[in-house]
């Protein structure tokens, strides 16, 4: 335990006498936090569109309206061509043409069925749906407010026989911001974790400090656990740090167990660093293994489910996401913070990731081979 104790020291004081390390474990990790989960959002908001009214009556005003009163939509242009408004769409000055045609106000009151136009720049597939759904959602509205009115029919005539009530559990608001941070704050601790343990070795091997070190006494157990303990420790701080900020500053509701969330947390990092270090073992630069990690990141990051939700994957990348840790990580961070998840809720992914850590750890150090200058 004493040679442990000396190595923790060592590795301690490499990593705060590095003051480019330092920003990149403590300063850009709560400046990606911030950042990203204001940023990071697939809700769109004063979406511009090109507006033209052939109608030109009080209900096509009173429709616009409706639309730049959400905050969705704002107006960026209005004319009396179509073409004018595709070439706002082709100048970029515009997402959307909303065209009224005439007599639109009429059948409005006549009690016919007006007709609309939207023609929506769909270059951004996920864009372009989502304009169409809030488009269709503000039309509804629009229909159950105005048809009663115009058509002469009294409101308890139109009411439906079957009442429709929606609830929104666990983010009554619908806030993106609730569901991204725990996302966010999975990431983070996944790129701290992985980026020191990736530079452990390698760079011990490219000052040369690594011929010292095998020269000397010291066990390979001994000294993998003087490489694994410092950063544990640093991706559990930045964990608790994320997780205060997560909690006073966005304000969100940590419905479950905190534990879970530590208990979920330390099984996963062995698991990263277990990676980490079969990725320091087979690089012999620092630039090449920073590259390998940014391979696996990206393959963790955009296929665990964070940005875009796994059901929605096909199937080949919903199999894919059985291996990869990040996956289960963020889910049990989304399910125990908001959603109050408890123990028989997560204990098929803990286990999953028990699974990860008991494979990638001893190969990693197994992998590790003690050889003399």
């Amino acid at each position: 335990m004493r040679t442990i104790y000396f190595l923790l020291q060592k590795e301690f004081l490499q990593i705060f006498r590095d003051k480019a390390m330092l920003v990149i474990i403590f300063a850009i990790p709560v400046i990606q936090l911030v950042v990203l989960a204001y940023a990071a959002t697939f809700e769109l908001k004063n979406t511009a569109f090109h507006l033209v009214d052939f109608d030109q009556s009080t209900a096509s005003q009173r429709l616009v309206n409706s639309f730049e009163a959400t905050g969705y939509f704002s107006q960026a242009g209005q004319s009396f061509s179509t073409e004018r408004g595709v070439e706002d769409i082709l100048q970029n000055k515009a997402k959307m043409v909303m065209v009224i045609p005439q007599n639109f106000g009429k059948k409005l009151r006549s009690g016919e069925k007006p007709g609309l136009q939207f023609l929506i720049n769909a270059v951004d597939g996920s864009t372009a749906g989502l304009i169409q759904s809030y488009s269709q959602s503000i039309l509804r509205q629009f229909s159950r407010q105005t048809q009663p009115r115009f058509s002469g029919v009294s409101v308890a005539g139109n009411i439906s026989p079957i009442r429709i009530t929606i609830s929104n559990r666990f983010n009554q608001e619908l806030d993106y911001i609730w569901y991204m941070v725990p996302g966010i704050i999975a990431i983070l601790v996944t790129l701290i974790c992985l980026l020191l343990s990736v530079l452990n070795i390698v760079r011990e091997r490219e000052i040369g400090t690594i011929e010292q070190l095998n020269v000397t006494p010291i066990k390979k157990y001994q000294f993998i656990a003087g490489k694994l303990i410092p950063t544990w420790l640093l991706a559990m701080f930045i964990l608790t740090f994320a997780l205060a900020v997560a909690f006073f500053w966005f304000q969100i509701p940590f419905r479950g167990n905190i534990l879970f969330v530590y208990l979920t947390a330390g099984i996963y990092l062995l698991g990263i660093q277990g990676l980490g270090l079969l990725i320091s073992n087979a690089s012999n630069t620092q630039q090449q293994a920073m590259f390998i990690n940014f391979f696996f990141v990206m393959i963790f990051m955009m296929m665990g489910g964070i940005f875009t939700p796994i059901e929605s994957m096909p199937q080949w990348a919903q199999q894919l996401t059985v291996i990869n840790p990040i996956a289960y990580f963020a889910k049990i961070m989304r399910m125990v913070l908001l959603k109050g998840s408890g123990w028989g809720d997560i204990q098929m992914m803990i286990g999953a990731l028990t699974l990860i850590a008991v494979i990638l750890l001893p190969l990693a150090v197994f992998r590790y081979q003690k050889r003399s200058a």
